[in-house]
């Protein structure tokens, strides 16, 4: 599913640059980064946020300095691949918060998981009465990493 495209400009993708960098920047500093005044930068900001090419503002936790640094990454089966349990898996999957992502998979299995924990004994309890249950799983195959050498936001590629 594709959702509908705007044309952006050489100063939108600025303000995007700049905002993925520094969410609670002033407009007036805003305006100066991108070489605009602050009125037409305010007005590109609206339409921007309107258009839902900006989805919202948040602050970047480090989940290491949380004690949530034990990461798996599973390959998930499903027993139907039907719409409809694709739906019911996707719905239920989104309620688990150890969960970063979530990916449909075109190849030898349906759905890539992210999951997050403080340890290996939060890892399977969190597979054991959250993952296994979900609609449809037919197993699963966890992979553990051992160190993240790249994680790139949005703000890096833009």
């Amino acid at each position: 599913m594709q959702s509908d495209q705007i044309t952006l400009d050489r100063f939108d993708h600025a303000i995007l640059r700049v905002l993925a960098g520094d969410g609670r920047i002033s407009i007036t500093e805003l305006a100066a980064r991108i070489g605009l005044s602050k009125s037409p930068t305010q007005a590109r900001l609206k339409r921007l946020e309107a258009a839902r090419v900006i989805t919202g503002y948040r602050a970047l936790i480090d989940p290491i300095r949380l004690g949530l640094d034990h990461v798996c990454f599973v390959e998930v089966h499903l027993s139907d691949t039907r719409e409809a349990a694709l739906e019911a898996f996707n719905a239920a999957v989104r309620k688990i918060p150890e969960i970063e992502q979530v990916h449909l998979i075109a190849g030898n299995f349906d759905y890539l998981l992210k999951v997050r924990t403080q340890d290996m004994s939060d890892y399977r309890q969190v597979l054991a009465e959250r993952i296994s249950t979900l609609p449809h799983v037919s197993n699963t195959a966890t992979f553990v990493a051992m160190q993240a050498i790249k994680e790139t936001t949005l703000s890096d590629v833009i």
